[in-house]
């Protein structure tokens, strides 16, 4: 099947010749691309156009979880047709095994698994196998021990109408697969028995299969809603899929203990030689409750530290991963390269500094090293054809690609050009902002200033809300600004009802640190001040003060104002470059005669209610459970289950998951 883009929106502005140029770029086979596109100028539909054009299956790599989502709910309404999945860690939360030798502290690895993101990680893995016609939109948890794309492809059961299959070889085949039988709680990863009848709920559908035997021939097979229990009889072939990604053969499982076994000896006596004989009995102790559970159960614990032998690879090899299961001519779409290549550069470095205190004070196997993400370098190596896609490249992208292979993107379909920039001293900066933020609240706007400090951002949010005595009367005789920040102590679910507020005018500055820069979508903002530019770091690179100049260009009164004593290398450059693309844009608004307009974005309903609300009927500082009254909680659970439900199927499981904690602590109050 081919891909199939449905939208009322074709290509414009710019968009045509970045199309036009990645496209033929892939289709002459050149390795490695980069689309330059500027905040707004719609690189997702780009992005989208050139997949349909070269009908690769393409996996494309995010930063985090969040964007990867609203990525996938991107494509998902571009390409209804086709199968767009979302593989990301399958972690509610994940805190990792650990041991610290300085107040020998182990930390036990303990983990939440979320269901429903680890559906969507086994529907991707499912579809890839089955179809062609494929964008998985993933976190960089796609570089990590998967299993064994083969094994997982052949542990499968197909069933057909007519076939001749006990009723006991299904439910042997289905325990292999790791389906549990549960005849009273029917959900995914399971199955039920009732008379000649199985039901199966496989791990990566929202729907499941009944199987109907005579004897031992299947009579008939339904798509069962596993709610209802309503069926719809199908004379189609249907295969299940295993219910976990790592997949043992049974030739392998017994090898592989055997070579543990050899291998916890020689570790033993290599400890004990060392005169470690702490760790030698950790080590032994730990390693035989292991492999007792492996030969009971076929599992344990931490299992995947011992994938290595299971897997068949030698010490060292790297792991299967998601990108193991793409065709050999898939295509590989980086987005916002700038900051998920240095994530994937670091992610195995890490990891080893953890697992080798652990191997060093007895509670793993060396073995446990090889359950890791892949080296940078491995990775390269799984790379057919790359698109990386930014507002600011790298210089290592770029370097990577010929300059014939850079498409740049940089006109926005609203024709809004990038802001204005200008530097002023520092001396008098305070009241200069001051004035500056006036004059924006006055025209009903909003104001962004980026500090390089939490206490900056503090100190100045309560500045700029209640002015010092001080301070000139023009100043003072302004409207009371209505300021907060905002930093990296604030809670996740916080941020986002900060944010919100600011949109809503209930806020008209944020006050911010490194959180301004990537992800911001506000076109109500027209100003963003950027304090202390020239001090170089990586708060003020290049790249960082361009994508911070960016969250201004989504308004057609956007402007920058940077203070600074000297001009930095980074600040020339961040300068330079975006004035050559407001030149750009101003030139291609000239011939085309566009004018520019704001951008529009729906105000989206809060995820959590505020909990202020309720503080300042109680005039508290501060709002426990147990001082909410009991007739608010029933109702609060109920709008808290709603905005779960509401972030899950906008596939933001981690804000779904604060929520759900939440709603645990009100209902066991009750």
């Amino acid at each position: 099947m081919k891909f199939k883009i449905s939208s009322h929106f074709k290509p414009t502005g710019d968009q045509p010749q970045a199309i036009e140029k990645l496209s033929a770029g892939l289709k002459k086979g050149e390795k490695n691309q980069v689309l330059l596109g500027v905040t707004g100028s719609g690189k997702t539909f780009t992005m989208a156009n050139v997949i349909e054009r070269v009908k690769k299956p393409t996996l494309i790599i995010s930063h985090n979880k969040t964007l990867a989502g609203q990525l996938a709910q991107e494509f998902r309404s571009i390409f209804p047709e086709n199968a767009v999945e979302y593989f990301v860690s399958y972690y509610d939360y994940y805190q990792p095994e650990a041991y610290i030798p300085q107040s020998d502290t182990y930390i036990e690895k303990e983990t939440q698994i979320n269901e429903e993101i680890e559906k969507l990680r086994l529907s991707a893995t499912t579809s890839l196998i089955t179809r062609r016609d494929v964008v998985v939109v993933a976190s960089v948890s796609c570089i990590y021990n998967l299993g064994s794309p083969k094994e997982y492809a052949g542990a499968i059961l197909e069933i057909k109408q007519g076939v001749r299959l006990s009723i006991d070889s299904i439910i042997k085949m289905l325990t292999k697969m790791f389906y549990v039988r549960n005849d009273f709680d029917f959900k995914r990863s399971t199955f039920r028995v009732k008379g000649d009848t199985i039901d199966i709920f496989p791990s990566y559908t929202d729907h499941a299969v009944r199987i109907e035997l005579l004897g031992d021939k299947i009579e008939r097979l339904s798509i069962l809603d596993p709610l209802t229990g309503d069926g719809v009889p199908t004379p189609q072939t249907i295969t299940v899929f295993p219910a976990k990604h790592y997949i043992t053969p049974e030739q392998r499982l017994m090898p592989g203990v055997a070579q543990i076994e050899k291998d916890l000896k020689l570790r033993v006596k290599d400890l004990r030689v060392q005169n470690k004989l702490i760790e030698a009995q950790r080590i032994e102790q730990r390693t035989n409750y292991d492999l007792e559970m492996i030969r009971e159960f076929g599992y344990c614990n931490g299992i995947e530290n011992y994938s290595r032998y299971f897997d068949g690879r030698l010490p060292g090899e790297p792991p299967y991963t998601l990108m193991e299961f793409f065709p050999e001519d898939y295509l590989v779409i980086i987005d916002e390269s700038h900051i998920t290549i240095p994530q994937i550069r670091g992610m195995y470095n890490g990891d080893r500094s953890r697992k080798e205190t652990l191997v060093d004070f007895g509670f793993r196997l060396p073995s446990a090293l090889d359950n890791r993400p892949l080296k940078f370098d491995e990775f390269l190596r799984r790379l057919n054809q790359t698109i990386f896609v930014s507002a600011t490249p790298n210089e290592y992208e770029v370097s990577l690609s010929a300059p014939e292979n850079i498409a740049e993107q940089l006109v926005r379909p609203t024709g809004i050009i990038d802001p204005e920039i200008e530097v002023r001293k520092t001396e008098g900066q305070i009241p200069d902002v001051m004035k500056e933020v006036q004059e924006r609240v006055k025209n009903g706007e909003r104001v962004l200033i980026t500090t390089l400090t939490k206490r900056m951002a503090e100190d100045l949010s309560e500045y700029l809300a209640d002015p010092p005595a001080s301070l000139s009367e023009a100043l003072r005789a302004g409207r009371q600004v209505k300021v907060t920040y905002l930093h990296s102590d604030i809670e996740t679910l916080k941020r986002s009802d900060i944010l919100q507020s600011l949109r809503l005018g209930e806020y008209d500055v944020i006050v911010g640190i490194n959180l301004l820069r990537e992800g911001l979508d506000l076109p109500e903002v027209s100003l963003v001040i950027i304090l202390d530019a020239d001090k170089e770091g990586f708060l003020r690179s290049r790249t960082s003060l361009i994508q911070t100049m960016g969250r201004a260009a989504r308004h057609v009164q956007g402007k920058v104002i940077m203070y600074a004593d000297t001009e930095t290398k980074s600040m020339k450059a961040a300068i330079e470059e975006v004035a050559r693309r407001r030149e750009y844009q101003l030139e291609y608004n000239k011939k085309h005669n566009i004018t520019p307009k704001s951008i529009s974005k729906d105000l989206r309903e809060r995820l959590i209610e505020k909990v202020e609300e309720l503080e300042s009927e109680a005039g508290k500082k501060e709002l426990t459970v147990d001082d909410i009254p009991e007739k608010d909680k029933a109702e609060m659970v109920k709008l808290l289950e709603l905005q779960m439900q509401e972030a899950a199927s906008l596939l933001d499981f981690e804000q779904a998951a604060k929520i759900r904690d939440q709603i645990i602590e009100l209902a066991s109050s009750q």
